[in-house]
Parts: C-alpha cells; structure tokens; sequence
C-alpha cells in the first residue's frame, strides 16, 4: 500500500504541473491513466487499485466531496457466473471469494437537491483477457481511448463547475468492471450512495478519444427523455456532427441507469482498429476533440439547470433486434458513417474480406442478393450466410463500383 502512495503521489504532481491549462490537463490525466505502469487497469489488480487511487486525488484537488462508502471508493466483490446465461454474483463484502473492484465516487454539493450523474469506466483489460481482440504475445492494453479518455472527460467536467456554478448537485463515478459485464455501475445501482429518486440524468462517456470531425460522435439515449434531441442540439456551440441513437440500452455503464427508468445520454466516438489492442494509446488520442465533447456536456447540464426534471421514456432495445449469423467478412464497420451502404473502418488479417482484396473506407452496398443501405441490412444480408458459401459482395470506392468474390 505504501508503494502505490508514492506512485500516486507522483503521478499526481506530474498531472498537477498544467492543471490551469484544459488541453495540457487532460494530456496530462490520459497520461497517467493509460501508462504502461498501470499494467492495463484490469479490475481486480494492483493496476487498478492504483487507477482508482489517482482518480480519488483528483477529485479531493477538485474540491469534490468523498461519495463512496469508503471515502471515494466504494468498493464490491463479484463472483463470476460458471454459467453464461447467469448473472455475477455481487457482495459488499467478500463472502465468496470473488473479484474485488472500486468504483470511486465524488459529489459536487450545490444549492439544489436534483443530481446529474456523470460517469465513465476506469477499468481495461490488463495484458489482454478472453475480450482482447490481439493476436499474439501478451501485452499491456493500456486504454487510451477505451476508456481512460472519459475519465479524462469527466475530470474536465469537475473542473469546469469548479469555476461556473449551478443549482444541481454533480455525482462524479469512476466505474470498474465494466469490461466484465457493467459490474461498477450496476453495483452502484443496486447499492447507490444517494437517493436515486433525486436523479434528474446520467451522461456516459465510453471511448470519447477518436473524434472525426467529418465523421462525427454518436450519442446513445436520445429517446431516454422527450426533449433530448432539442437540447442536444441547442447546446452543440462547438461544432460536433452529432449522430443520434434512441436506445437507452447499450454495452456500457449508462444502461445501469437506464434499467432503473432514469434518462441516460451516452457518448461514443466510435469503434477503430486499435479497439481492445495494445495499440490503444494515448498519441492516437484526440485531445481536442475530448474537451469539445466536454463543452457539449457541459452546456446540455447547463441548459437544463433549475428546468423541471426530465421525464423518462422507455426506448426500443436495438442490441436485442439485430439478426444472428454464424460467418463474418472479417472488417470493422464505421458506426458512425451515415451514408448509403456500410463503410469499412477497418480490415481483420486473413478474414474473408481482406482475402477478397476489400480496404478500409470501401462502402459495401450489395451482399449476395441483398442490398445494402445501413449497417442493420448488412447484418441481415450476412446472417443469410454459413461456413463455406461463397457470394459476390458490391462496394462503392471512392466513387467507383466494384464487385469482388468472398468465400465464408
């Protein structure tokens, strides 16, 4: 434990040493959290617990009040399920032997009794785990974008309030577990360390460091609250191409909270080549782009202040919706592409899309006899497939169509 004060301690002047400056502080924030010295923030481990520790002192510099059950922390012990189609099994306490994660948890008390929640996950996957998407040695997954980029969002958001109140009380968290299941935040949830009737909304910020201006940012939950898209719009000051997706239902922390019928916005730059790799670093972050969303963020928490609080809507569950298939072309689509067809952001080694000589940025607008207009007719076009078929895939490239061979 002595060792991983000093480390903090350290990390946390180097952090300090720019803190007036927005940009070089969360430079500075991304730093740290995605170090090779953090061995991948994989909950559970040492890593983590010292993730956790940086955290809970940048909130104590921000003035932010201890909102755990252990000072910032609040701590929870899972253990996982043997069968797949169980849930894990949580406890306060450890009476079963199980993974030990943190959440940390702040409160800005302001004047009003209505909390907004602003949260993002901490946790990664260490040196790789069964979700690694690495083929080869084990490494350190650092998580620059996935997510110690909205962690770095969410302390820019602290200290903007810092310097411009408001009426409603902000409730920061750090999740862990999140590549696990959602364990923090559906711990926190099920266990929360306020009254959650006094929620107004909860805004999630998982991988928010690969802005594309041209591309743009999704943001999950729209239809969580009548007003969302309005306000969505009214606040965008900086610029964002938004990119609006009704479902309060999603693979990441804000679903906890829509579960418990409470308004959630999630924020997401979208999937790339680097997503659960080692080469998910902190040089290939957008740091611009985080404090853009930041605003966005800031303004939409302004906007709504001393408004009535916002009213719940149920939402169609997407992730529920799509077909099942049993092949893949082997690419990274580009969920944020909102043109015809499916853009390819990005080409799996010795899959049948690079065999059939497909490149990222090619629009794939035909899949045997079906067409093409968005990624869930793609979906339904590839679940027509088994093992071993052969088709004939359409793509649009820089204009050009062209039709290549592709066999399962």
């Amino acid at each position: 434990m002595r060792f991983i004060s000093l480390f903090i301690l350290g990390l946390f002047f180097l952090a300090c040493e720019q803190q007036q400056n927005p940009i070089e502080q969360i430079k500075s924030d991304l730093s740290v959290l995605a170090s090779d010295s953090l061995q991948g923030r994989e909950v559970g481990t040492e890593g983590e617990r010292m993730a956790a520790a940086y955290i809970a002192s940048r909130f104590e510099d921000l003035g932010l009040k201890p909102a755990g059950t252990s000072g910032y922390f609040q701590p929870f012990f899972v253990k996982d399920a043997d069968n797949p189609h169980e849930q894990a099994a949580m406890s306060s306490e450890d009476t079963m032997q199980g993974i030990e994660g943190r959440n940390v948890v702040a409160l800005m008390d302001n004047p009003g009794s209505d909390i907004v929640v602003i949260g993002a996950h901490y946790d990664h996957l260490g040196y790789g785990s069964f979700s690694s998407l690495h083929r080869g040695d084990s490494a350190i997954h650092n998580g620059a974008d996935d997510n110690a980029s909205g962690i770095a969002a969410m302390l820019a958001i602290a200290n903007y309030f810092k310097s411009n109140s408001i009426n409603s009380d902000l409730l920061f968290i750090g999740f862990s577990g999140e590549e696990k299941g959602l364990w923090g935040s559906n711990y926190f949830t099920k266990n929360p360390t306020v009254d959650l009737s006094n929620v107004n909304f909860m805004v999630n910020m998982d991988m928010v460091g690969r802005l594309d201006t041209a591309k743009g940012i999704a943001i999950h939950g729209t239809g969580t609250a009548p007003i969302w898209s309005e306000v969505i719009d009214q606040s965008n000051t900086v610029g964002l191409k938004v990119i609006k997706k009704e479902s309060g239902v999603g693979p990441s922390d804000h679903t906890s909270f829509y579960l418990q019928d409470l308004p959630v916005l999630h924020f997401f730059t979208g999937q790339h080549a680097d997503y659960h790799k080692p080469t998910d670093d902190v040089e290939k972050i957008n740091i611009d782009g985080i404090l853009k969303i930041a605003t966005h963020i800031e303004n939409i928490i302004q906007s709504l202040d001393q408004q009535p609080k916002l009213t719940f809507q149920k939402t169609k569950d997407e992730s529920k919706q799509g077909p099942r298939f049993t092949v893949t072309l082997g690419v990274v689509p580009d969920y944020l592409f909102d043109g015809k067809g499916m853009r390819i952001d990005g080409i799996s080694e010795d899959k049948p899309a690079q065999k059939a000589g497909l490149k990222k940025g090619d629009i794939v607008i035909q899949l045997g006899d079906s067409t093409v207009t968005n990624m869930m007719s793609y979906m339904r076009a590839l679940s027509a497939f088994d093992k071993g078929d052969a088709t004939k895939v359409v793509i649009n490239r820089q204009g050009e169509e062209l039709s290549f061979d592709i066999n399962f």
